[in-house]
C-alpha cells in the first residue's frame, strides 16, 4: 500500500515504531526519518507528512540496496 492509496483527507499517521536510535546522519533507524522531519511530524500537514515518508522510504530503500 503506498502513502498516497485511500482517502486523501485521511490522516497520515506516524511511521514511528518505537525503535528511536539516530545514526551519524541523525536518520532514525527504525522510521528512516530525520530528525528535522521528527520534529515538524506534529504540525505538518497531510501533503508535508507524505512528502516525509516519500523520502524516508527512499532512506531506507538505499540502505537496504546497500546492505543497511
Amino acid at each position: 500500500m503506498s502513502v498516497f492509496d485511500g482517502d486523501p483527507e485521511a490522516r497520515v499517521e506516524s511511521p514511528c515504531i518505537r525503535h528511536c536510535t539516530l545514526d551519524d546522519d541523525d536518520i532514525c533507524l527504525g522510521c528512516f526519518r530525520s530528525i528535522d522531519e521528527i520534529c515538524a511530524w506534529a504540525a505538518a500537514d497531510n501533503a508535508e507528512r507524505r512528502r516525509i515518508l516519500v523520502a524516508a522510504t527512499a532512506r531506507r530503500q538505499r540502505g537496504a540496496a546497500h546492505g543497511g
